[in-house]
């Protein structure tokens, strides 16, 4: 085999790995008169670790994944193919009971990964009947909640990342929301945007944009969201980036 052969298996492995990695990455394929969702992820690299998934469950609520492995590159999509992988087993098992999903998941990791790999993500469950969101998150960014009468939420940690210590365990919390309220769960590549100074975006940028977005469709707001933060780095990203958004009806 020559060496062109071989840059050509190479690149072909590339090629199926970056679609397999996609495939991963599942939003909700019907429309929901109760929810507006969009969501975009931009890994620095073809591979990365950033992650989503959203599914639409038998009893009508909404499952949703925003998650971010360590390191990037093929390493952390690796590991976070790995995380998916585990939560989507688990919860055959375990079922609406998210803090028994993440002990069951992060066991698997622990056991299969190598050494210092972890993944932080945010988890959860929305019934748009009762707009009652429960989550779990572990050790990830805390998605805000941009109340449409003004106010904010922030939820904030309620465990360690996934695939630190075998025996962690996490704790659910829940929000209410109400017909006009916005969700948005996003990767640490948004908030630690920076300028070509080196000031850092941060949760307060990323607070002014939703606040100027919240009444637009959530797919504006991701491209008006992302769009801002471009214009503050100058266009230059400089780690995977995935943002989230979910309006209430």
């Amino acid at each position: 085999m020559t060496t062109e052969d071989t840059m050509v298996d190479v690149s072909q492995d590339w090629i199926q790995a970056c679609s397999v990695q996609e495939h991963f990455m599942r939003a909700p394929v019907r429309a929901d008169r109760r929810l507006d969702l969009s969501v975009a992820c931009r890994q620095l690299r073809a591979l990365g670790g950033d992650c989503y998934d959203f599914t639409w469950l038998a009893d009508g609520c909404l499952a949703f994944l925003v998650g971010d492995a360590s390191g990037k590159g093929a390493a952390a999509a690796l590991m976070m193919a790995g995380v998916q992988a585990s939560l989507r087993t688990a919860s055959l098992f375990t079922r609406d009971d998210l803090p028994a999903l993440l002990r069951a998941a992060n066991l698997q990791v622990c056991f299969s990964s190598l050494a210092g790999r972890y993944a932080t993500l945010v988890c959860g469950v929305l019934d748009p009947d009762t707009r009652t969101l429960r989550y779990v998150n572990a050790g990830h960014n805390p998605p805000l909640v941009f109340h449409s009468e003004g106010s904010i939420d922030w939820l904030e940690p309620t465990g360690v990342p996934i695939g630190l210590f075998p025996n962690a365990s996490w704790q659910e919390k829940s929000v209410r929301l109400h017909p006009g309220d916005c969700v948005f769960a996003y990767t640490d590549g948004v908030t630690e945007a920076s300028s070509p100074s080196g000031d850092e975006w941060g949760a307060a940028g990323l607070l002014r944009a939703a606040q100027c977005r919240a009444t637009e469709s959530a797919n504006a707001s991701v491209c008006s969201i992302l769009g801002a933060m471009d214009d503050f780095s100058g266009g230059i990203q400089r780690d995977d980036t995935t943002l989230a958004v979910m309006h209430i009806f």
